[in-house]
């Protein structure tokens, strides 16, 4: 007599389950990674436009006030929304002797070491 074949079970083995572990915690582990760059480049990305938009606020109160900037340099606060920024205004001779150069640079009160953004401009009388 002759014995039927044995019948093929259906299922998975304990490696093979163990290699879709493995596939699936470093698939989950660079995901997680990436969700953590982005958090953190929308932070940095945030800060600079709101530095940007301080920078431009003064550089149009120069434009709007219509008075020819003296030379120098000042310090003043410029916040936008939750973040505490400082301003640092340069104002600058041009070789042309009608226009001046105002430079504003932006920095965070938290790291007052680390600029921001630099923005530059002509400002004819």
């Amino acid at each position: 007599m002759r014995r039927p074949p044995p019948a093929s079970s259906a299922g998975f083995t304990l490696l093979e389950v163990l290699v879709a572990l493995v596939i699936v915690g470093t698939a989950l582990g660079a995901s997680l990674r990436a969700v953590g760059s982005l958090a953190s480049n929308s932070a940095g990305l945030r800060s600079a436009m709101m530095a940007t938009w301080s920078a431009e606020n003064r550089l149009v109160q120069v434009r709007l006030l219509h008075v020819y900037p003296a030379v120098g340099k000042h310090r003043f606060d410029c916040p936008q929304g939750d973040l505490a920024l400082v301003c640092d205004e340069e104002v600058l001779p041009s070789p042309n002797p009608l226009l001046r150069r105002v430079e504003v640079s932006v920095y965070d009160l938290q790291y007052p070491e680390r600029r921001i953004v630099k923005l530059v401009q002509l400002v004819a009388p």
